[in-house]
């Protein structure tokens, strides 16, 4: 059973009507019949808030449309999987070109009208559509959001909640004017690529987007460009805390990474112990697997060789001292 029969057989159990449920779905009559007559596909559920809206006013269990809809998603997709990609619409493409930069534009139209719908031009369209789709996903609950958009492409409320549900659906295989007319032209100012890196800048509207500019990179980057972080710097530092640590364990804690947070030297510590418990792993059978030490232990080792260090100090001033006081 698809959604729009559910839909319709929901309707009239409850003696509503179709601009009743557009209404409280917060788009168009129209949208809705063309739903209700499969002449639209209905959009993925992930990526709009219409089912939540149409369920609770018809009065359906959390969650049911959206199943019903992926379900039917899915049917479709499996039918329609062997079909080649089509090309851009020319439309789309010179709306793409018109936001490069301008010391690029003339490149980057050589590049397309030769390779067309080319690894190049895929990619700068799917990232240009990537970027659009995550502002218009946050701000599709704001309607003052959605009020400056609609002035900005002369188009009402419910008619501009349409054109969202319909762009977040799209990819950029199926990019139509119309999703380029309402979104990707008023919210992009420009963008620009170095072909020799695959890095994107993408500038957005900045009277629509906070944190207007966006930039990607494609670059490979050699291991020691990556920043160090001190925790593993001090923690290597200390060879008995590293308990004969190779080259390839070294490297695999100098590529971990942490979002805004700082680890401690212990933190390594039990992060090298992991990667050499065999426990954790179902592949290969570790060669050499090292004593596991207690942290308590490091971090009591870790004490002592700092205070040592102190005391070494404390004496090496002492000694320049007497030497100072004898001359």
């Amino acid at each position: 059973m698809d959604v729009s029969l559910v839909i319709k057989q929901r309707l009239e159990k409850l003696r509503l009507e179709q601009r009743d449920l557009a209404a409280a779905a917060e788009v168009t009559e129209s949208y809705i019949s063309q739903l209700l007559t499969a002449k639209k596909l209905p959009p993925e559920p992930r990526r709009t808030d219409i089912y939540e809206k149409m369920g609770k006013f018809l009065k359906f269990p959390s969650g049911k449309l959206a199943k019903l809809a992926e379900h039917q998603r899915k049917e479709l997709l499996k039918r329609n999987l062997d079909d080649p990609p089509r090309p851009l619409f020319k439309q789309v493409r010179e709306l793409i070109l018109r936001k490069c930069a301008p010391e690029k534009e003339k490149q980057m139209r050589l590049i397309f009208e030769k390779h067309p719908f080319g690894e190049i031009e895929r990619l700068v369209t799917q990232k240009l559509l990537d970027v659009v789709k995550r502002v218009a996903k946050d701000e599709l609950e704001s309607e003052t959001w959605l009020q400056s958009v609609a002035r900005l492409s002369g188009k009402s409320y419910e008619v501009m909640r349409v054109s969202i549900l319909e762009f977040l659906d799209a990819d950029a295989f199926n990019l139509s004017p119309e999703n380029c007319v309402s979104f990707m032209d008023p919210l992009i100012e420009s963008w620009d690529i170095d072909l020799a890196t695959f890095g994107m800048e993408i500038v957005l509207n900045r009277r629509l987007i906070p944190g207007y500019v966006r930039k990607f990179e494609f670059v490979e980057r050699e291991p020691g460009a990556l920043e160090e972080e001190p925790a593993l710097q001090e923690f290597l530092r200390h060879l008995s805390g590293t308990a004969g640590a190779t080259e390839e364990e070294i490297e695999f804690l100098r590529r971990l990474r942490f979002d805004g947070k700082h680890p401690t030297p212990l933190y390594y510590y039990r992060e090298l112990q992991n990667l050499r418990d065999p426990l954790h792993f179902t592949e290969r059978a570790v060669g050499t697997i090292q004593k596991r030490r207690h942290p308590d232990d490091v971090k009591k080792q870790m004490q002592l060789d700092l205070r040592k260090s102190a005391i070494q100090r404390w004496a090496k001033n002492k000694t320049t001292g007497h030497k100072k006081k004898k001359s």
